[in-house]
């Protein structure tokens, strides 16, 4: 498997490859403003990601990449009516997990690339079912 692509920006890979459709809307639904915040992300589109594992993902990224984490659309992001996108440490706890819906990709994406909130912060966060759907309001 070939190592991750050198961006500016956070990569969201693709890992399923059995609808383009939902694909696409996932994507876009990233890319979509909220308020004045977006997530800047690259969606990578690639065949040689088809069935990453957290086990590869850590492999072709070590400690010390470009990237403290990833986001993978894999099946159950593109099944789940909600759509949620798996969050992978690949820094403080390599291969901790938990999930993000489109709309709180940019709470996510914005603060763990500026380190203004640790991974742990948001994986504590999460409902019942391991999926961030953002802060509580006060």
């Amino acid at each position: 498997m070939k190592k991750l692509p050198k961006t500016d920006n956070s990569l969201v890979l693709r890992s399923d490859f059995s609808d383009d459709s939902a694909w696409e809307s996932i994507c876009a639904a990233i890319r979509e403003p909220v308020g004045e915040f977006r997530a800047f992300v690259d969606c990578i589109n690639d065949s040689d990601y088809e069935g990453l594992t957290i086990e590869q993902l850590i492999a072709i990224a070590p400690k010390g990449s470009d990237h403290s984490f990833v986001f993978i659309v894999d099946r159950t992001a593109l099944t789940h009516v909600e759509h949620p996108i798996l969050v992978v440490d690949l820094y403080d706890e390599p291969g901790r997990t938990f999930r993000v819906i489109p709309r709180e990709m940019w709470s996510v994406e914005n603060n763990l690339s500026i380190a203004n909130m640790e991974y742990c912060e948001f994986a504590v966060s999460v409902d019942q079912d391991g999926i961030f759907r953002g802060f509580p309001q006060s």
